[in-house]
């Protein structure tokens, strides 16, 4: 049965989308079949992987019009696409009895086809949001090194305790990843060690270093192991899956 793990931050900008697709593609690198789920409706994950409309995305799954239909992305990446419709997904869904479990029950029919399942959280704490965090076993939440990203991390983690206690008793912050981050510059250190104040052992050792390729590939279409497997952005998010693997299976990988 695959993992699922939520990965949320109710700021943009902080590289939500590009950390879920270069965990996934590392993953994979590392052998996991993966399965990404766009549950923004920027579908930004979907458009820097270059995937075109499907007929059943997200949208049309969550409202009953159909099952989860993955598209390959590449070799044991898969992803759930999603589109601007998904905006109007939680007036829709509002009224729906049990609405904050309609996604778990969607992950029946693909939850055995998969190592991991990665959801990437719009930018808010709505429904969609609400959604993902009951349907998760972890969460991750990239945090850029900046200081106005520390701001509503009480809230974040008062969310996450909610869902634990009312919706889905197996919730856990699985990490935080320090992303855009720039040894030089005393403003990113100061920040991390805030966050390693805040989150102690939560916090991932792997910083995810500002490097221009991880800007670059979505316009390229492609991850960045596919883009530029001997970047920085490369060899820090294989790091990073490698803990991620670590901290879920206690797998030690070389």
């Amino acid at each position: 049965m695959g993992t699922i793990i939520s990965l949320l931050n109710h700021k943009g900008g902080v590289g939500k989308t590009t950390s879920t697709i270069n965990i996934g593609a590392g993953l994979v690198e590392l052998g996991k079949k993966v399965l990404l789920i766009d549950l923004d409706p920027q579908a930004n994950l979907t458009l820097s992987l270059g995937i075109p409309r499907q007929k059943i995305t997200i949208y049309e799954a969550l409202r009953g019009e159909g099952e989860l239909q993955p598209y390959t992305a590449k070799p044991n990446m898969d992803v759930i696409t999603s589109s601007l419709d998904l905006s109007g997904a939680e007036m829709e869904l509002i009224n729906e009895a049990g609405r904050e479990y309609i996604l778990r029950e969607l992950f029946d029919t693909v939850i055995d086809q998969y190592d991991y399942i990665l959801l990437d959280c719009p930018p808010s704490l709505g429904l969609l949001t609400l959604n993902a965090l009951t349907s998760s076993r972890y969460v991750l939440i990239p945090l850029q090194t900046e200081f106005l990203a520390l701001q509503g991390l009480a809230k974040i983690k008062q969310v996450i305790d909610k869902v634990k206690f009312r919706l889905n008793k197996n919730l856990d912050i699985g990490g935080v990843i320090a992303t855009m981050y720039d040894a030089r510059r005393v403003l990113n250190r100061d920040v991390v060690e805030t966050i390693h104040k805040y989150f102690g052992e939560k916090v991932f050792k792997t910083y995810i270093r500002d490097n221009v390729a991880l800007a670059e590939a979505p316009a390229q279409r492609k991850d960045i192991f596919a883009y530029q497997p001997r970047s920085s952005g490369a060899e820090d998010y294989l790091s990073l899956a490698k803990e991620v693997l670590m901290r879920v299976e206690g797998a030690v990988i070389a």
